[in-house]
């Protein structure tokens, strides 16, 4: 027998720290028989004739999470559903939420990212400081806040290799409490003329420490608003960016604590080792790495995407005659902000799976899981009925069509390229994927079935036909040629309501194989959940409130998208069917081509080809049957045939696929000839004349 497929599992022995790293393991080849552990979160090996997959997690949430990975029907999640200790973690990720304020080794200063820091921010940060220093040189009484301006200013301009320091004790209330300062500053004059009055007025001049008080009145009805404006807006536009995080940290921070302390206690030397505290020092400017960055267990990415979801919902319901914003500049919003909400939705569906027994995760899965395509599916066509209009129904089609070709051959293809140029080999379980394989070939038979009934026994309808002058009963020549859809469809409609029963039946008994009857497929076990501990009725609480809200924007996203793509099909020259297969098709699986690029690089090729796989039998068994149910009880002229691009193009994406999954293996070459053919297909739809509904 072929060489097992391996997924790493975390090493636990007494010379290693009692944690757990969640990434899923390295896919090599061992002997039958035999083990080989790792620091990752699972472990496969031979046991006889089945493949057991051994499972350990900090919690019981997360090891339900990953054995959901493995089951037919679930969605493949890599992210974390249940917010991760930050001690667990990698020394890398751990140094992405640092606070900016210890000294360590430094190495070269002088980087790509600091110098982009310098075009982008620090000299108008740095001029900033510069004005407001003059400012206060002006009120005189503020001089000490514009000596500090001038510091802060050179600072900001290049702050790399710098520590900024508290080098007092008298000011920790500052540090401690900085929104105290006025009134400790209050507090002081108060005492202060209390004590002339009690020393019988003694005629003197009145010290500097209560002056330098008094002036930070000054301070902050001049200086720090103005400074305040230019932090926020620097720290708004470098968090947008991601990368730039450790920038709009220092921001903050410098916002927060360092312009609300007495500026006699702000010192700035060059980083060393220091007995002072430091409250400030940043190294670089850019890091990579964080895009692995969250909030709560949300990634950055998600986050920062959600202005866009509300600005996008107010201009689209608030500007309905567009008179501010272009018809498809909201388009392009709306198609965006459908992204982090497919994210959302996933995080939701994963967190309520990993919480639930399998038979409620398989029922969410199948019912939340095309939620996304679902809510565009049926607004377009009650926009398209409402019209009178059969052009959205081909939208809609296309962008079926388009979700198949892309969830069998793009994502795949890209996974395989990307986890190719890590792993110069990677295996999977060719007897688990053949579960999907059989029933992708027999979901995509199913769907096509009426169309293939059409082109046998459908009525051909010619327009714009001419013959020759002189031979009137020669063949004629037509300019458009297609078949009756309404009598074709009326007479093949028997055998569109039986497969609209039957595919979700196949989907139902897939379930059951894989799930019930013959688990051992995947033989997932839970060896250790190890001693990390959460609040599963919180997380659950959480993660159906994000579901909910997710797909209600979901809805009002889709909303907008079907209204405003009308001028853009009537006056672009790109093809309604391109449109459909790109854009509105394979968008909102952004975050599962994420997912599947994510699980190839560590070496897990089999969850990246299920990603694909899991959504293009849903499409087929779940999504068209819905279709076909909303369309029986309120007709929206919804008709299960296709285009016959549509129906050689998805054929021969499932033979392809199929036969480069014969093996078991999978290398860079192979994902290049799946994305090379989907490319190929794109170009077909690129040129291929409009609908002629359109």
């Amino acid at each position: 027998m072929e060489d097992l497929i391996l997924f790493s599992c975390l090493i636990v022995s007494s010379s290693w720290p009692d944690h757990f790293i969640h990434l899923f393991g390295n896919l090599v080849s061992v002997p039958s028989g035999g083990t080989t552990p790792c620091h990752y979160g699972e472990e496969v090996w031979q046991d006889g004739s089945s493949l057991r997959t051994t499972i350990r997690a900090e919690n019981e949430v997360e090891a339900n999470k990953l054995a959901n990975n493995y089951r037919f029907g679930f969605r493949k999640w890599k992210s974390h559903v249940t917010e991760r200790p930050i001690e667990d973690r990698s020394d890398i990720v751990r140094e992405l939420y640092s606070e900016l304020n210890f000294v360590r080794p430094q190495g070269s200063l002088i980087t790509c990212g600091n110098i982009a820091y310098l075009i982008l921010f620090g000299w108008w940060i740095s001029l900033a400081y510069l004005l407001v220093c003059v400012l206060m040189f002006l009120t005189i009484i503020g001089v000490p806040y514009g000596k500090l301006c001038w510091k802060l200013s050179c600072y900001f301009l290049w702050p790399f290799g710098k520590s900024i320091l508290k080098v007092t004790v008298m000011t920790v209330l500052f540090h401690i409490f900085p929104h105290y300062v006025c009134a400790r500053a209050f507090v002081c004059v108060c005492m202060c003329v209390c004590a002339c009055l009690l020393a019988c007025l003694v005629s003197c001049a009145v010290p500097c420490w209560v002056q330098c008080r008094v002036s930070t009145y000054v301070w902050l009805l001049l200086g720090y608003p103005l400074l305040g404006l230019i932090h926020s807006l620097a720290c708004f536009l470098s968090w947008i960016l991601v990368f730039t995080i450790p920038v709009a940290k220092m921001n903050a921070r410098t916002l927060a604590i360092i312009l609300l302390m007495p500026p006699e206690d702000v010192h700035i030397h060059r980083l060393k080792k220091v007995d002072d505290q430091v409250l400030l020092c940043c190294y670089h400017a850019f890091n990579w790495y964080y895009y692995k960055y969250t909030l709560d267990g949300i990634n950055v990415f998600a986050v920062n995407l959600l202005p866009l979801v509300i600005t996008t919902l107010v201009v689209g319901y608030v500007d309905t005659e567009n008179q501010f914003v272009s018809s498809e500049a909201k388009f392009a919003a709306a198609v965006s902000s459908i992204i982090p909400l497919s994210y959302y939705i996933g995080m939701g569906i994963a967190s309520i799976s990993a919480q639930s027994n399998f038979a409620v995760g398989a029922v969410v899965n199948a019912t939340f899981g095309s939620i996304t395509e679902m809510t565009f599916y049926i607004t377009a066509l009650l926009r398209g009925h409402k019209a009178g209009t059969k052009c959205y129904e081909e939208i809609v089609k296309a962008a079926l069509t388009g979700t198949l070709l892309g969830c069998i051959l793009f994502i795949p293809g890209i996974s395989m390229i990307i986890g190719g140029f890590k792993h110069r080999e990677q295996r999977f379980n060719s007897r688990s994927a053949g579960v999907s394989s059989a029933l992708l070939f027999i979901s995509v038979g199913g769907v096509f079935a009426p169309t293939l009934f059409s082109k046998a026994y459908g009525s051909l309808v010619c327009a714009g036909c001419s013959s020759s002058q002189a031979n009137t009963s020669g063949p004629f020549t037509c300019m458009d040629c297609h078949y009756d859809m309404v009598s074709t469809y009326i007479s093949c409609s028997p055998l569109v309501y039986t497969i609209s029963v039957l595919l979700p039946s196949a989907y139902l008994i897939g379930l059951i194989f894989t799930l019930k009857t013959h688990s051992h497929i995947y033989d997932i076990q839970v060896s250790d959940t190890g001693t990390g501990m959460c609040d599963t009725s919180l997380y659950w609480l959480r993660a159906l409130s994000v579901l909910i809200m997710a797909t209600l924007l979901m809805a009002a996203c889709a909303d907008l998208t079907t209204e405003h793509i009308k001028p853009i099909l009537d006056h672009s020259s790109i093809s309604q069917y391109f449109i459909g297969v790109t854009v509105l098709a394979m968008v909102p699986e952004i975050p599962e081509i994420f997912n599947g690029i994510q699980f190839a690089l560590q070496n897990n090729i089999s969850l990246s080809l299920e990603v694909g796989n899991c959504i293009a039998v849903q499409v087929c068994m779940i999504q068209i049957p819905l279709l076909i149910l909303f369309n029986t009880f309120y007709d929206v002229g919804f008709v299960l045939l296709f285009s016959d691009l549509h129906l050689w193009a998805s054929i021969f994406s499932v033979i392809v696929v199929n036969y480069i999954f014969m093996d078991g293996k999978s290398d860079y070459f192979q994902g290049t000839a799946l994305v090379v053919v989907y490319l190929i297909l794109l170009a077909l739809y690129f040129f291929a004349p409009s609908p002629h509904t359109c």
